[in-house]
């Protein structure tokens, strides 16, 4: 496995790493500290293979769409989406800024039988390495400079390449559901949420564009007492942006 170092030019938030660092050991326990990530993927990894097909032209039924694509996912933790884009038949990069999150995410391919080329570090060090598929799934509320962190994404994004961000708005309902009762009953750590720096679509669109991309979706990720987490019209929680790079 290759390793990077962090550049002097980062947008990592050292106390962020720690956060999350220290859950390492857990992400993979769907009933650990990452249960809510665990609960996430279902409905991110149908938004991912229906955006994956609507750019590639791909075959619904087929298990590779990736196949012969590079992926990139940002944030990457101990690899809970990596994983399922390597079976998708991505060559796949996972990036984190915690180390102990990068050591047990190649603990886990390994024992799974997957191939995946982990790195810790910044998004600025990529260099001129680029990408068919950059994701970076509920992360950029963790960095120093959303700017530079789009900018840095899109950077890693090859020509005819799809980027994929999730993010919780800045609401009055994400305030009272992720940070009030959520952290407050320790359904997610405490501390792992600062509201006031939550983007909304309208902050978070312009960045996307002013990186050069071109936004092609913005959808709403809400919850349900019956269905749990799905796709909505509604943003008001937390969202996706899809962007290509024409």
């Amino acid at each position: 496995m290759n390793s990077a170092t962090v550049t002097s030019v980062t947008t990592i938030d050292p106390a962020e790493a720690k956060h999350f660092g220290a859950m390492a050991a857990e992400w993979w326990d769907p009933k650990g500290s990452s249960a809510m990530l665990h609960r996430l993927n279902p409905v991110r990894l149908g938004y991912l293979r229906t955006q994956i097909d609507t750019q590639w032209h791909g075959d619904e039924t087929g298990f590779t769409p990736l196949a012969g694509k590079r992926a990139l996912d940002v944030g990457c933790g101990a690899g809970l989406l990596c994983e399922p884009l390597a079976r998708l038949g991505a060559d796949v990069t996972g990036l984190d800024a915690a180390a102990e999150n990068i050591a047990a995410a190649q603990i886990h391919a390994a024992a799974s039988g997957l191939s995946i080329d982990y790195r810790t570090g910044s998004v600025e060090d990529l260099a001129d390495a680029t990408y068919d598929l950059v994701t970076s799934l509920e992360v950029i509320e963790h960095v120093t400079d959303p700017a530079g962190f789009v900018t840095g994404l899109a950077r890693a994004l090859a020509p005819g390449g799809l980027l994929v961000l999730s993010t919780p708005n800045r609401t009055a309902l994400s305030r009272l559901a992720l940070i009030t009762f959520a952290e407050g009953s320790g359904t997610i750590p405490r501390g792992t949420h600062d509201w006031n720096k939550f983007l909304t679509p309208d902050e978070l669109t312009p960045l996307v564009e002013a990186a050069g991309l071109r936004v092609i979706d913005v959808r709403g990720l809400a919850f349900s007492v019956a269905k749990g987490f799905v796709l909505s019209d509604d943003t008001g929680l937390d969202y996706f942006v899809t962007a290509v790079r024409d």
